[in-house]
This record gives C-alpha cells, structure tokens and sequence, in this order.
C-alpha cells in the first residue's frame, strides 16, 4: 500500500501546471501553485517554531483555500483539527482549547466572534481569505508573519520547481488529524485517526474508484468531516483530479448548474441530496398517465427507461462513471427508480471513526438494500449468535479504525471490545457473500442534507431547559427538523403563558443556540409522556 503522501508528492511534480482546486466561479491553483502556498505555511510554521505533532484548527467555510490549509498543515506533520464552521463560537473556543491548538486558521467573519482567552495555547490565528495574521498572542509573533514572505523568497530565489517537492512518508503510526464529532462542550469526541488510515482509504478508493488528470469532481460535503474530506479532496487530488469546491448549500439548481460545468467524473453525497434531485427532476415525469401506461409495456418500458437515464446523467454532466451515497439509508422507493433506470450508483457505509470507510461495492455488483462489504483492510462482524438472520451490533478492526478518542479514556474504552473490535453502534446482518445490511442505529444519529451529523441529545438538553417542557424529541420531518415535546400545561397557563405562543418564544431562544443545520422548524406537543424502556430511555423509534 503506497503513502498517499508520496502519491500526492508524485501526482503534483507529474501535473504541475494542471488546475488542481478551485472554488465555483471562482479562485483556482494549479497543482504548482498548490506546492508553492503549501511551502508558504512550511516556512511560516517552521519560523514560528511548531513542530511535528503540534495541534493546528482549521475553522473555516469549505473553499480552495480551506484544502491548501488542511494539506499545509498534513504535509508538514503537524496534526490538522478541522472544526465544523457552523458550531457555536462557543464550542469553536472549547475545541481548539481542547485539542491543545496553538494555530488557529479561520474566516475573518468569525475571528471575532470568537475569544481568545478561551484558548489560551494559540499563538496566532490566520486568516483563510488572504493568509494574513489577523491576531497574535505578542509582538513577536506578529514579527515572524509579517517575515515569513521573506524567508520564502530566500529560500526559493527563483520560486519552487517540481523537484523541491519532498513530502514526509515514515509516519504510518503517528497522529495526522483529530475529528470532533459534534461541538459538545461535556466530553468532546475528538477522533484520532493516523497517517496509515488516510492511506488505506486513498487506496482503496484509487484501485474501486479510479481517477486520472482530467477528470473533476464537485465537493459539496462539509469538509471538516471525514467524508466529504476523505472522498471529495484528499483522495482525488493525490490522483490528479480538479477538485471544484461548491461553497454553498447544495440545492439541486445548484447543484446540476456546477454539475453541467463541471462534469464530475464522481459524485459523492448524502442519499438526501440525490433524493431531492430525482423528486424534482424525475419522478413527475415518471407520474404522468401516460408514462405509467407506457412503462408496463416491455419493450416500450426498456427504451423509455434508457431515455430518462441518459438524461438525467447529460444533467450530471455527463461524464458521471459513479455515484457513491452514505451517511444514511437511501430511500427504498428511489433506490428502486435508480436500479431501474440502470444508474451507477452505490451505498457505502463508515463512520468518522474509520477514517471514514468501512464497507462499499461496485455499482454493477451492489446488492439493494445493502451497504456493500467490508473494505480492504477491514474485518467486520456481526454480535450475533446467527449474523445472517439475527440482527446485532456492526463491530469492525482494521486499518482505517481510529485509535480512539483524544483526552477521553472512558469514551474510548466504551467503543471497543475486550477482544480489540471497534463497537459501532449500527445494528445489522451480513449476508452469506459478505453483503452487510444495516436495519437500525443505536445511536440515533440524524442527517442533515449537508451531511452534517446531528446528535439529538444534544439538541434535546437545550430544548428541555426551556420552561414548561418536561421531555422531548428531535425528529426529522424531512426537509425539517420538528420537536415532540411533553410540557406541564398547567404550569405554562399559572405563568400567564398562551400555549402555542409559549412553544414559539422557546423554539426562537433554542435555535439561538443551534448550529443551521440544527434549527427547529416546529414545536409540536404530544398529550401523554413518552413511551419509555425498563431503563427509563425514550423508545424513540415510535416516533421517527
């Protein structure tokens, strides 16, 4: 299995003047370009003093810009910690405190938001727009930016040519990147995952999903995620691959707009997105009289199902070889259009913890209703006296699982067995070929359309903090998340306290304290408490 340092040191000297990222319609670098600003942040770093293994946020909106940081701060050793950008400021200051920082690289709209104070090992925080030094901890800091320009062009008098290329590869064992799982300021679940599991994802990706130069892909998955950072950058630029970031919420208009630009060789998303794309795009097609007349007609049924598929992929660019959905389960009634329509598509299944993938199958092989099979370098099993038939928990070992959680012992003794499996808290089966099918979450993570996670504990110790509600639960009403909550009337009414109005003043002081894709769209009250298990828990599948 090759580095994918040493494949991404070989793809930029091969492809040094070919556009390596961009921003839709906007700011672009060539893979030169891309070495060059990478060096830019090896001189910075090295002057400030930072040294391997030293912790470096990265807090910013998905741009060009956000990738040459990240590959910046990898490629000099030191340990990347991408913060999602939507968190609370507050939670931002309790993660780059947490995870031990001393460089903050951010947006200037949300530097000051955020208080310094509350970090106290940062030494500087950089701007993402232009790379300038927008805070120093002293002067001398602030001296050592305001050079570093300089001591570039001492070192490189005549700029940097492909040879000056030289990427470190001995560090298989050692710590590339801690991955906050959400923003809690409890226990923070920093996940530690290694230079070897970015590898063994690369390859395997490179050898199931080949790329070349030439090809592009839109990234529209947030990139502090391992997900939309794994598949939508890292892998494809260490294959040469033009990474076109979208920047905003991936509507479908958007969407299909920068995919007939673009002409993505891969798409990589959420099910929900590709949902949303086919509801508007192709199911009212499907529903007309007529169509539903011609389609129970064999011959007619193939030749009208070849048309709508050619089609939709002209609308995807083109050039579509595959796409790859995870995160969540793809709705069953598109799943079926999709298979019948013949499209590329597949389900993978990963979590942050594995860096992220776990399990995947080529499109021509992908068995409906599954999420693949485990991936090289990965063993997967079923806590089950009978896997194929008795549901149990998905547990995996292997390559790409983390080495747990930073600063948390107690959370990452709970996630691993006796035996050394990591517990992933899905529940499934795993067929005779290897197929594994996931048939709940204990973890009842939702999803956002942008592939954010949301942890609805979290949501629901805010909301039960308001006055007048006793319990609740957070439910996703696609496209809109709703909460179910249990209040005491008569407390409300003793206030002086209108009902209806009541639930709306405490869904706008919740959402106050919510990340976007957190937002509650609707209160709504149920009558009698929550139906709840032996040990008190809510029995929240009565009410997804």
């Amino acid at each position: 299995m090759e580095h994918y340092l040493k494949l991404f040191e070989r793809t930029i000297r091969e492809n040094w003047d070919a556009k390596a990222i961009q921003d839709f319609k906007g700011d672009s670098f060539t893979f030169g370009q891309l070495a060059e600003r990478v060096e830019h942040f090896h001189v910075l770093f090295e002057s400030l003093g930072i040294k391997k293994g030293d912790r470096i946020a990265l807090c910013a909106k998905n741009s060009c810009r956000w990738g040459i940081s990240f590959l910046s701060v990898n490629t000099y050793e030191a340990v990347v910690v991408p913060i999602l950008y939507d968190f609370n400021p507050a939670d931002i200051n309790h993660l780059v405190d947490h995870s031990e920082a001393v460089i903050l690289i951010t947006d200037k709209d949300l530097w000051p938001k955020l208080d310094p104070s509350k970090m106290p090992m940062l030494k500087v925080a950089i701007a993402i727009d232009d790379f300038s030094a927008i805070w120093t901890a002293d002067d001398d800091i602030r001296k050592t930016c305001d050079t570093a320009d300089g001591l570039f062009a001492q070192r490189y008098p005549l700029g940097m040519e492909p040879a000056n290329v030289n990427f470190p590869v001995d560090n298989d064992k050692n710590l590339a990147i801690i991955n906050y799982t959400s923003g809690t300021t409890s226990s923070p679940k920093g996940v530690m995952v290694r230079f070897e599991s970015i590898s063994s994802n690369v390859a395997f990706a490179k050898e199931f999903l080949p790329a070349r130069p030439g090809d592009t892909i839109v990234s529209m998955l947030p990139m502090a995620h391992m997900y939309g950072l794994m598949f939508e950058f890292i892998y494809p630029v260490c294959c040469g691959v033009k990474v076109s970031y979208l920047g905003k919420a991936p509507t479908p208009a958007l969407l299909l707009q920068a995919f007939a630009e673009e002409k993505p060789y891969l798409i990589i998303t959420v099910p929900l997105v590709m949902e949303k794309i086919f509801k508007s795009k192709v199911l009212p097609t499907l529903k007309k009289p007529a169509m539903k007349v011609l389609t129970r007609i064999p011959g007619i049924n193939s030749i009208l199902m070849k048309i709508i598929r050619d089609k939709l992929l002209d609308a995807f660019g083109g050039k579509i070889r595959s796409i790859v959905m995870g995160g969540a389960a793809l709705n069953p009634e598109v799943e079926y259009w999709f298979k019948k329509l013949k499209l590329p598509f597949t389900v993978g299944y990963g979590m942050t913890e594995g860096a992220p993938l776990f399990a995947y199958e080529d499109w021509t092989r992908f068995v409906p209703k599954s999420c693949g099979k485990a991936v090289h370098r990965i063993e997967a099993r079923i806590d089950s006296n009978d896997p194929q038939n008795v549901v149990g928990e998905i547990q995996v070992k292997g390559m790409n699982v983390m080495t747990g959680y930073y600063k948390n012992p107690e959370a990452t003794a709970a996630a691993f067995t006796e035996d050394g499996w990591l517990r992933t808290g899905d529940l499934g089966l795993i067929d005779k070929d290897g197929n594994i099918f996931i048939k709940g979450r204990s973890k009842n993570m939702l999803l956002a359309s942008n592939g954010q996670n949301i942890y609805p504990e979290e949501v629901e110790a805010v909301i039960n903090n308001q006055f007048g509600i006793i319990e609740s639960v957070l439910v996703d009403r696609k496209p809109a998340l709703v909460a179910l909550v249990y209040v005491d009337k008569k407390a409300i009414a003793d206030a002086g306290f209108e009902l209806q109005a009541h639930m709306e003043e405490c869904r706008k002081a919740i959402n106050a304290n919510m990340p976007s894709y957190s937002k509650i769209a609707k209160m709504e009250i149920v009558e009698e408490p929550f139906a709840k298990t032996p040990k008190m828990s809510i029995k929240r599948f009565l009410y997804s």
